[in-house]
């Protein structure tokens, strides 16, 4: 077998493989399996459990192993009773561009499905975020985020209802928000804060996105501003992160 130094554009050092040498079983049978998966290509089922660990003569529990670590990593998911492998991972810019935009520029086709939308008086931590009164009404959307009908991300959108009085009636929930807000009520957005995290999701959310509870997710919440500098919405985004990666840009450092 033979594991090569940065095999790949932003392969591990070393491949991950130890100062000392060592090479743990299960990842050596891990190497082996990703090789396999370049073979087969994207959707091919992979072959039985004990045919592959006969294959690399480790055991079931070691083989097991390995692909559960592809599996988070999004190069293997589950199918049915089977294993197929993965494609390749969607690109999300980290900007003021919606999710749909995001995810019609990889390709696919964006979807919404409406979990809930509730109306209740706001609390005060939200308040402060919003810029508004405790108790003034707000909404709270939530919504399952699809790609190709797949099950990627759970979202939650609370907004002042003074700033989106008819969303209950006028609103699409399978429709992109920042292009009702847009298009149908003439707020542009301005700016925005965001913070990402690694999260494990909630057992309530692993079921809503159809994903195992072990399986780390990207959390990132956003307060957005309209283009006068006013609160506009805050967001909280649960992404997949076997299916999701983002990316930004960077310029270069500011002078002195």
């Amino acid at each position: 077998m033979e594991y090569e130094y940065g095999q790949e554009p932003g392969a591990p050092v070393r491949a991950g493989i130890p100062e000392h040498g060592r090479i743990p079983k299960y990842y050596a049978a891990k190497v082996e399996i990703a090789a396999l998966l370049k073979e087969l290509g994207e959707g091919e089922p992979l072959p039985a459990e004990r045919d592959l660990a006969l294959r690399f003569e480790v055991s079931r529990e070691t083989l097991r192993q390995a692909l559960r670590e592809l599996i988070l990593e999004g190069r293997l998911r589950r199918l049915g009773r089977g294993t197929v492998v993965a494609g390749p991972k969607m690109e999300q810019p980290l900007s003021l561009a919606s999710y749909t935009e995001g995810v019609r520029l990889q390709g696919r086709t964006p979807g919404r499905h409406l979990v809930g939308l509730d109306r209740f008086p706001c609390p005060a931590p939200l308040a402060g975020d919003l810029g508004l009164q405790v108790g003034d009404p707000v909404w709270h959307m939530e919504r399952v985020l699809l790609a190709d009908d797949e099950r990627v991300g759970l979202e939650s959108t609370y907004v002042a209802v003074g700033r989106v009085p008819a969303l209950d009636t006028d609103f699409t929930p399978d429709s992109s928000f920042y292009a009702y807000l847009h298009d149908r009520l003439g707020i542009g957005f301005g700016d925005a804060d965001e913070r990402l995290e690694t999260v494990l999701a909630t057992p309530r959310e692993a079921l809503l996105i159809g994903t195992p509870g072990a399986l780390p997710m990207l959390l990132i919440h956003r307060l957005s501003r309209d283009t006068e500098g006013r609160p506009l919405e805050r967001v909280r985004s649960l992404f997949r992160g076997d299916r999701f990666s983002f990316t930004t840009h960077l310029g270069g450092p500011a002078p002195g």
